[in-house]
């Protein structure tokens, strides 16, 4: 189990109550599938995904982006109990879907670059640190059911 600092817990919720979690999320699946084009195979039912510029222009992966970054804010509602937060979607990605697990971690660290990037300078070292703790807890959680 992961714990959070007081700190911790309110840079992550001021910056994520900041969050566009539409344009956040296309843009964190959209890099992981331009970064990481192994993991587009997750994602056949998508369509175009032939160049960078398709799969950030994709609507499928905008709105599967958004899907996905709604879910991590109940881990930002739920810092205390990430394993049980994410205990559905762990089942569903390990024995219905088949996803690599690395995956989740891929993610999480591609958000904290998307953070990065729309915060700035207030981004400070203190806020990236709750944040990649965040994603590595929500990792973890999400692996949790795999065999």
């Amino acid at each position: 189990m992961v714990h959070f600092t007081a700190e911790e817990k309110a840079a992550i919720t001021s910056t994520w109550k900041l969050v566009d979690v539409e344009d956040a999320g296309a843009e964190a699946l959209g890099r992981l599938l331009v970064v990481y084009p192994w993991t587009q195979r997750f994602f056949d039912s998508f369509g175009n995904l032939s160049s960078s510029s398709a799969i950030m222009g994709n609507p499928k992966v905008k709105a599967h982006g958004k899907k996905v970054l709604t879910a991590f804010g109940d881990a930002v509602k739920n810092v205390d109990d990430l394993k049980n937060t994410f205990a559905h979607l762990s089942e569903l990605h390990c024995d219905r879907l088949h996803v690599d697990p690395e995956n989740f971690k891929l993610l999480g660290n591609v958000l904290v670059i998307v953070l990065a990037k729309y915060f700035g300078k207030e981004f400070t070292p203190q806020v990236q640190s709750a944040w990649q703790k965040l994603v590595a807890g929500v990792a973890t959680a999400l692996a949790h059911k795999y065999h």
